[in-house]
């Protein structure tokens, strides 16, 4: 309930009909600790310093969290509103997502065939044209071992 009552407090100090953080979010990653600061203070009688310095904390790392989303997503935003005269296919927005969203590893010809579902004719291909518009780049090793990046 406290919780609850919380996140009301928090939504009508934001005065915003939107709020792009979430404490009860953060909380939930951070399961644990709130029960033990949950307990501690349970246990410590009136003394709740600990528990409301542990709170704004919490606050404190959804806040970051937040702000790091929403850069990721202006980013993206970004990138796609500079490409936007760029001629790109299905298969290849949808490995650029993949890339502005945080790829795994490294992108190669082998992974764009299995992530797109495409020959391998295809993959080089499409790599060749995003390539040819600067907007991939090959990394520094060669031969089997290439693999791109965003430019």
């Amino acid at each position: 309930m406290a919780r609850a009552l919380t996140e009301l407090q928090l939504a009508r100090a934001d005065a915003s009909a939107q709020r792009f953080y979430s404490l009860s979010a953060q909380m939930r990653l951070e399961r644990p600790a709130y029960y033990a600061q949950l307990a501690a203070a349970q246990k410590g009688g009136l003394y709740i310093t600990a528990w409301l310095e542990w709170l704004l904390a919490c606050l404190s790392r959804a806040l970051r969290a937040t702000e790091q989303t929403l850069a990721q997503v202006l980013a993206k935003a970004q990138f796609w509103a500079q490409h936007a005269a760029s001629t790109i296919n299905a298969r290849q927005q949808r490995l650029l997502n993949q890339l502005l969203d945080g790829f795994d590893g490294k992108l190669t010809s082998p992974k764009w065939v299995l992530i797109a579902k495409c020959s391998q004719h295809t993959a080089t291909r499409d790599t060749q044209a995003l390539l040819d518009q600067d907007i991939l780049v090959k990394e520094a090793t060669g031969g089997r071992s290439t693999s791109y990046r965003l430019a």
